[in-house]
């Protein structure tokens, strides 16, 4: 479950409040009690959708990626382009552009108030976003806040409190300038900023408030809201009616309440919401058309619920078929377990994870090793089921490993750690990526592009693999000269973790005394260290004192050692990933008949075989062939040589296999269980590289 699941459902209600809001439910039976709903309640419904922004931006803003911020940019004003030629055709009706100032009058809605009543929240959007994204980087987020609180005070009186300004004939005179400009205050100038700013805040802010303290105070904030806004209304002062002194603190406590109730993230309801909110006129004019036709107005549009329900139904109807038919333009593909397929238990991934994090220092984060399609478990979704448990960081091979999380949605932070040629720079850049320094050479020349990035460098403590060797100071020293490089790590790797040998466990405690020395002699230099760590699965399970900012957890994560072997700790880890195949025909072989290429196995009497629908173009070695898999909980050894596609199995002393059954590689088959290691060992590897070798046929079922 994600912390930031609610948020999801929440815009959902979001958008049905925008259609109350426009739609006047509750009039029919009251004005006070639908100025309530409409006019002050539902007013939370565009900036919750603000603080989102705000809070899901704040990290690329601060980390200074201007392509990411222009790339959301972009995609509203599709957006909003799109919603234009939609309501095109009303605006002709309507007539909206035939005066004389036509091309004024459209540029002004372009820019500031939108070419339809609804539509003014995407250039706010675009256009507050960059008004924040400026003010943060020059003057800090502190400080933005207070500007953007300043220019909320000045849209408050240019919109709720509009009529205490035509005491003073200056401001009045300021306003009437301003709404030459714009219709309403209510834009991306005067209303916009302060709601991204405020999730930004929630998002760098780590005050612990209970919930239900947070509730309270949204509850309190949320009654002075009401009742300032019939004050307002009573007191006739108003010349709008979307920006309130309290919906500031009643939008503050709203957010924080909702980060605090867990609930799984939703694509779906996401871009429901999103629809909703652009359609929803539409469906205002259909329904009253239908209304007209039928003779109904009296149900469909006197009748303020009806019409609300009525126009609320066809809005998230639409929205939905909208979803449907947009998945459904993918390519589709056969069920994944038509085959072969790997099961993957996300419980037992979460449970390991705590297990591993159980055994570090409390100080100490882990960093999710998810290179190689995170060891053949499906990089994205593992990566993404981390994210929702709290797991911020994380860790790939390659520049291609890390483009994939990010075009999938992952925004957590992601370390390099192989070797990416300098003229990838802008490529690191774009996706905002930290890059591994392998090397001052290598500083240099991602440094001469003039291309800023976040790097960490990698310290050579005796693997003698990648990195710069630990007695080359001044060479390290020289790498912090590459001005076009932030340094936010320095990091290094154990050799032998893994062992328990008394040579090997000196070997590696000498390892981390180099690199604490290192570390030592930089901070002497007073040269920003950053992130520190050194530790990956077996420098977690048999180093666990160790005190780092992380420790990167790669097949640990899975549930799975390298190999058979004794480690330091007793962390109760569950394996992840079973492989699964299905039978495809049962055939009987004579005494004396061959089978397979080469014709490697001969039946010494009558036997029945099985084909599995899996071999190594999937990622079964063919070293395997003297193993078995699992069928009806029995064990079937494997016979012959196993082809690129099938292998075959000798299900003599199996009652009543058939076709379609399933056969177990890795994992459990009631009583019965193959382990990685076991097949590992088998084949005369490690559990590592038989994981990471799985090939992309296999389909992919998560267990939640």
């Amino acid at each position: 479950m994600s912390k930031t699941g609610s948020l999801d459902s929440f815009r959902l209600i979001a958008a049905f409040l925008v259609i109350a809001n426009h739609t006047s439910p509750l009039l029919s039976y009251g004005e006070n009690g639908d100025f309530i709903l409409t006019r002050i309640i539902a007013r939370v419904a565009v900036p919750f959708f603000l603080m989102v922004s705000g809070y899901f931006l704040y990290k690329y803003i601060d980390n200074g990626d201007n392509a990411y911020i222009l790339s959301f940019c972009k995609k509203i004003a599709i957006l909003y382009a799109l919603s234009i030629l939609l309501y095109l055709p009303l605006n002709l009706y309507a007539g909206h552009y035939e005066t004389a100032n036509w091309g004024q009058e459209f540029i002004k809605d372009i820019v500031f108030d939108g070419t339809f009543y609804h539509l003014w929240y995407f250039p706010g959007l675009i256009l507050g976003v960059m008004i924040v994204a400026f003010l943060v980087r020059k003057i800090g987020l502190k400080f933005t806040f207070f500007i953007s609180l300043i220019l909320y005070v000045i849209g408050i009186f240019g919109d709720s409190y509009y009529e205490l300004t035509e005491t003073f004939s200056s401001l009045e005179a300021f306003y009437e300038t301003v709404f030459t400009l714009s219709d309403y205050t209510r834009n991306g100038v005067f209303m916009v900023p302060i709601f991204l700013v405020m999730g930004m805040l929630i998002y760098k802010g780590n005050h612990a408030i209970p919930f239900q303290r947070n509730l309270l105070f949204f509850v309190i904030s949320l009654s002075l809201l009401i009742l300032e806004g019939l004050l307002l209304h009573a007191l006739e002062l108003q010349r709008h009616d979307s920006m309130y002194i309290m919906l500031i603190p009643a939008m503050y406590f709203l957010f924080r309440s909702l980060l605090q109730i867990r609930g799984k993230s939703s694509k779906d309801l996401r871009s429901i919401s999103t629809i909703m909110y652009i359609i929803h006129p539409w469906m205002i004019v259909l329904v009253r058309l239908t209304a007209e036709i039928f003779n109904l107005e009296k149900w469909l549009v006197e009748n303020s619920l009806v019409h609300f329900i009525g126009v609320s139904f066809l809005s998230f109807a639409a929205a939905r078929i909208a979803t449907i038919v947009w998945k459904r333009r993918k390519k589709i593909n056969p069920p994944p377990t038509s085959r072969a397929w790997a099961e993957i238990d996300l419980q037992a991934l979460r449970g390991n994870a705590r297990q591993l994090k159980g055994i570090l220092p409390e100080k100490t984060k882990l960093m999710a090793v998810v290179k190689a399609n995170a060891y053949g478990h499906g990089a994205v979704k593992i990566a993404k089921e981390l994210s929702d448990s709290g797991i911020n960081s994380f860790a790939v091979a390659t520049l291609a490993e890390g483009i994939e999380l990010r075009r999938n949605g992952i925004k957590s932070d992601i370390l390099i750690l192989g070797y990416t040629p300098a003229q990838s720079i802008r490529i690191i850049k774009k996706y905002n990526f930290t890059q591994t320094v392998i090397g001052l050479e290598h500083a240099k020349e991602l440094n001469k592009h003039a291309v800023s990035i976040s790097v960490q460098i990698k310290i050579d403590t005796g693997m003698h693999r990648l990195g710069t060797d630990a007695s080359q100071l001044a060479e390290l020293k020289e790498m912090y000269n590459c001005k076009h490089l932030t340094i936010t790590g320095v990091f290094s790797h154990l050799a032998v973790s893994d062992s328990l040998d008394k040579d090997d466990i000196a070997f590696t405690n000498r390892q981390i005394d180099r690199y604490n020395q290192t570390i030592q002699w930089l901070e002497s230099q007073h040269l920003p260290v950053g992130h520190q760590h050194i530790q990956a699965s077996y420098g977690i399970l048999n180093y666990p004192h160790l005190q780092y900012d992380y420790a990167r957890a790669g097949i640990t994560l899975y549930g799975v050692l390298s190999q058979k072997d004794r480690v330091n700790t007793n962390a109760q880890l569950k394996p992840v990933l079973s492989i699964k195949a299905r039978v495809a025909m049962v055939k009987t072989l004579h005494t004396g008949e061959a089978l397979g290429y080469g014709r490697a196995f001969t039946a010494a009497s009558t036997m029945k075989t099985a084909v599995i629908t899996i071999g190594y173009s999937d990622g079964i070695p063919r070293n395997m062939a003297n193993g078995h898999v699992l069928i009806r909980s029995q064990k079937a050894p494997i016979v012959g040589r196993i082809c690129m596609d099938q292998l075959l199995v000798d299900v003599s002393e199996i009652e009543g296999v058939q076709a379609d059954d399933i056969a177990t590689l890795i994992g459990r088959d009631g009583s019965q269980q193959i382990s990685a290691e076991d097949v590992a060992e088998s084949c005369g590897t490690i559990t590592n590289e038989l994981l990471s070798r799985l090939g992309e046929r296999l389909g992919y079922v998560y267990k939640i």
